[in-house]
């Protein structure tokens, strides 16, 4: 692994990086095996430690009104804080997906999900629209990891 002590060029070095430099990042920032998810997710994650264990973390101010956020969603249940990461991205969120050289943008509503002008509840018949077969809608828009997630 080349060491590099200049924050800004260990981040830049994360996109030249092989796969396996940046696990060998990930256990050593992490103290973990990574885990089974895409590149640019290790990158980022990568980046983001790097850069918190050089510059500091979130405030305890914006953690605590990251959790009062969360308590909004799930009514305090902690029970349910856990599966927050399954919720449908915030309203407002443009999920865009690249297929056979065209791009699909998709936006995210309170209700549903928007294509074209037409209002849909989940996913998967936006997938089967643009490819012409039957897809996970979150699979096909790259918001759940095929593996498990």
């Amino acid at each position: 692994m080349t060491k590099v002590h200049n924050i800004p060029a260990r981040l830049a070095h994360l996109k030249s990086a092989r796969t396996t430099e940046l696990k060998e990042q990930w256990k050593s920032l992490f103290g973990t095996a990574p885990p089974p998810f895409n590149r640019r997710y290790l990158e980022s994650r990568i980046a983001y430690r790097i850069q918190e264990l050089a510059y500091g973390g979130l405030k305890q101010a914006t953690i605590k009104r990251l959790e009062a956020i969360g308590d909004e969603l799930d009514g305090g249940d902690r029970s349910k804080s856990a599966k927050r990461v399954g919720l449908r991205p915030i309203a407002g969120t443009r999920l865009l997906r690249e297929w056979k050289g065209v791009e699909h943008i998709v936006t995210v509503k309170t209700d549903g999900f928007e294509y074209e002008g037409r209002l849909y509840k989940t996913l998967s018949p936006i997938a089967r629209e643009i490819t012409g077969t039957r897809w996970n809608g979150w699979l096909f828009f790259g918001l759940k990891n095929s593996r498990k997630s």
